[in-house]
């Protein structure tokens, strides 16, 4: 029985590149690019060339196979042929449905999820400004201080795996797997600091740890003495928030993004006239929670020219 084609024999050895998610979908075998497959290629941006949006791809993922187990059948039956077979690109463009745009914390977990490790950004870089504020090593930066002789630090990290063993005594201990921009560290904690953080320190989450150093023969051992949220951190140390437009158009994306509290930030609308010669600053009557990711995620909004936190 002859091998079902793969992703790469589908391109021709290679030769022929897809140029279009429809062309994707009429070219591979659905048996054996299945909805796992599918998941795993958008999640890690496979089909960003494509000009097509990630949470559409992933809500409209049952199109997505359908168009491509419809186009094996007629393959299969011969029906393709009596009309002519489909364009490359195909005859018609598939149409996805609308979905909300992922922070670009989900957009990286998904990414590190399918690959193992991070492709487009670090889900630290949104965070570097308020890092320079609070002093905060690099993995490297803390790695090379206790060589010198270093016994205690403070470290960010985007925790990208959890285990719960027991120590000889019985007692729960944590074992932590973190990445930063530099590299990838693992920490431990004890029970009393685990049933503390616990919660917090769950993979996926990016937080702040003061751990205690030794260094060994084996490498650098890190116990973590205490953490927090740095997205809460964030919004602690930022008391402002500035939006730039040219228009009122982006008003009601940005609405839903805004979480009224009384100790959040004071966020001003800032229009900018035509000729770009003037400003007008309105600011909002209420404050706001709002931290990087949501910054990020307004700074994507169609019609915003610039988003800046002070």
């Amino acid at each position: 029985m002859a091998k079902p084609p793969s992703i790469i024999s589908s391109r021709s050895g290679g030769d022929i590149p897809y140029v279009s998610l429809e062309d994707f979908c009429e070219r591979i075998d659905p048996r054996v690019v299945n909805r796992r497959v599918f998941e795993s290629l958008i999640n890690a941006g496979a089909f960003d060339c494509f000009g097509r949006e990630r949470p559409a791809l992933i809500a409209g993922l049952d199109r997505i196979i359908g168009h491509a187990q419809r186009t094996q059948e007629d393959s299969v039956s011969g029906q393709a042929d009596i009309f002519g077979g489909m364009a490359a690109g195909g005859s018609q463009g598939l149409q996805l449905p609308n979905a909300a745009p992922w922070l670009s914390s989900e957009k990286l977990r998904r990414e590190f999820e399918a690959a193992g490790f991070y492709l487009s950004a670090h889900p630290l870089d949104e965070y570097q400004q308020v890092l320079d504020k609070m002093r905060v090593q690099t993995w490297a930066e803390f790695s090379a201080a206790v060589k010198r002789g270093a016994n205690a630090g403070r470290l960010a990290g985007t925790i990208t795996a959890k285990q719960e063993r027991k120590t000889k005594t019985g007692n729960k201990m944590g074992i932590i797997q973190f990445s930063d921009s530099s590299g990838q560290f693992e920490a431990v904690l004890f029970s009393e600091a685990l049933a503390q953080y616990r919660d917090l320190l769950e993979p996926g989450r990016s937080v702040v740890v003061t751990v205690g150093a030794e260094d060994r023969p084996e490498g650098i051992s890190l116990r973590i003495q205490t953490a927090q949220s740095l997205e809460d951190e964030a919004t602690r140390i930022q008391k402002a928030l500035r939006l730039y437009m040219r228009s009122c158009e982006p008003l009601n994306a940005i609405t839903p993004y805004l979480a009224p509290q009384n100790d959040g930030q004071i966020v001003s609308l800032i229009l900018i006239k035509q000729n770009g010669a003037s400003e007008v600053e309105i600011e909002l009557p209420n404050r706001y929670r709002v931290g990087p990711q949501v910054a990020s995620a307004m700074k994507a909004i169609p019609g915003i020219v610039d988003v800046e936190m002070v």
